[in-house]
């Protein structure tokens, strides 16, 4: 079930709602999970076991670690639950995951070897990271979760479960025991939600559809203009699709009582590759830092170089079975590489850090923004000779005689709107806003209560506009996928 249709915004939400605030508060949690557990068997009814499973092995795994004991005699066999709960997830990731890719890769050397078809349930990645890092967390001194229904819903919440955030077992246990709910966070969680539903059901499905309708034509008659055109649009709808999904998440996490952590900062104002993954998808990130990275030793014992690299390549490799995520991570990762070379003996040399100049900063977007975009269609395409075609169109190498449709064609006086509107939605303008002297100087100073009201009263009406327009779109519109839903 997507969240930017009639289906669940007329039906299941409503109902969800209503059900779960005249339920009493003791039976809050079941009802949450039982419309959970729902949510997710409607489009994945035979799947929803893996998930229960999964659940299952790790309430199981989480209580024997706390029975374990913390003394130096259990330390081996703590140690050795640890290391099951990580054979134990990540077996159940790549059995269903990563096995036909295996197969299929070993069939290509040895040709009649049998390969398994198996369907991938949607979110996997998602919960099984969930439920990782909760037994680790266990491991790692935190109380284990007695109630195995409670430990359920933290996994199979459903704002969160199909595609993120990645939320952390110790961000959200006190609200599993008991939440606070008022109209004032009901309200902040139904306006991000209405944020998120505009990003995905306008400005996700327009670009999408301009990317979709270059990125799948036939390359051999397409212009240089109109391949980057189609990269450009593919960055703007990857963004606005999953940023769009996340700001539902987190504002769904507010009507029900929980905080989930921020997923985005605005990662396309970046101005180093390094600060575009401390902006991009930071629940992910996050999850690697502190479960990988640096239990590799960091940068402060063994190779910080071979412990970025294989973060990176483990980045690709979570996106999916195929080559060309696993590239797309080595893209990245070599960029992250060169960037700390760098940035180490810059600073060995001047001994401080250097303040950056416009100059340099314009100059660092540019190269951030001509990487990422890159990266994207490579991400977009996933297959690498079709991406090595797309690419050499892009940079001229591959470009025909005669180009079948001019950019033009595409670039309507309509989707210019869109672009345009969605290229100014990745600027966080009233950050930039408040930091003008009369801004400032307003802010600081005593605002009317009037004036406070008002305010508020118009914003709630372009809320309330926002989501009339996006049931609009939505109706009218056939083009509604959900990118990070393979995942």
């Amino acid at each position: 079930m997507v969240f930017s249709t009639i289906l669940f915004l007329c039906a299941f939400l409503p109902v969800t709602i209503i059900g779960y605030y005249i339920m009493p508060a003791k039976l809050k949690n079941y009802f949450l999970l039982l419309m959970s557990l729902f949510f997710y068997a409607w489009g994945e009814p035979k799947f929803v076991w893996v998930m229960i499973g999964s659940v299952l092995c790790n309430y199981g795994l989480g209580m024997w670690l706390e029975r374990c004991g913390t003394g130096e005699a259990h330390i081996r066999l703590r140690k050795a639950v640890v290391t099951l709960a990580v054979l134990l997830n990540i077996g159940i990731l790549f059995v269903f995951k990563y096995l036909t890719f295996a197969m299929e890769s070993v069939q290509r050397i040895v040709s009649d070897f049998p390969v398994w078809t198996i369907a991938l349930p949607i979110g996997i990645s998602f919960y099984t990271f969930q439920g990782l890092s909760y037994v680790i967390d266990v491991y790692r001194g935190e109380r284990a979760q007695r109630n195995p229904f409670k430990l359920a819903l933290y996994i199979s919440m459903f704002p969160q479960l199909i595609a993120g955030p990645i939320v952390r077992y110790k961000d959200v246990r006190e609200r599993l025991d008991g939440r606070v709910h008022s109209p004032q966070m009901f309200a902040a969680g139904a306006e991000r939600f209405v944020v998120g539903l505009a990003k995905k059901a306008v400005l996700a499905n327009m670009t999408g559809q301009l990317a979709n309708n270059i990125m799948t034509s036939d390359v051999s008659a397409m212009g240089v203009s109109v391949a980057w055109l189609g990269a450009l649009a593919y960055t703007l709808q990857i963004y606005f699709d999953f940023s769009g999904y996340s700001d539902m998440a987190i504002g769904l996490g507010k009507i029900f009582g929980f905080d989930f952590l921020e997923n985005f900062d605005y990662p396309y104002i970046s101005r180093s590759v390094r600060e575009f993954w401390r902006r991009w998808h930071m629940s992910l990130s996050g999850w690697f830092r502190d479960y990988l990275y640096i239990p590799l030793g960091g940068n402060r014992r063994g190779n910080v170089y071979f412990n970025l690299a294989v973060v990176f390549l483990a980045t690709g490799i979570w996106h999916g079975a195929d080559w060309g995520f696993l590239l797309w991570g080595v893209w990245h990762g070599c960029f992250i590489l060169i960037e700390r070379f760098l940035s180490q003996r810059h600073s060995e040399k001047s001994g401080a850090s250097q303040k950056k100049t416009i100059l340099s900063s314009v100059l660092g977007w540019i190269y951030t923004m001509f990487v990422v975009v890159v990266g994207w269609v490579l991400f977009g395409i996933v297959d690498i000779r079709q991406f090595g075609a797309y690419a050499s169109v892009m940079f001229g190498f591959g470009a025909g005689e005669f180009a079948a449709y001019g950019i033009r064609y595409y670039l309507t006086n309509q989707m210019i709107f869109y672009m345009v509107i969605g290229i100014f939605a990745c600027v966080p303008w009233g950050r930039i806003l408040r930091k003008l002297p009369p801004v400032k100087r307003i802010s600081e100073g005593a605002v009317p209560e009037a004036v406070l009201i008002a305010g508020d009263i118009v914003k709630k009406a372009l809320i309330l506009c926002l989501l009339v327009i996006c049931f609009v779109f939505i109706i009218n519109s056939s083009y509604n996928p959900f990118i990070y839903f393979r995942f």
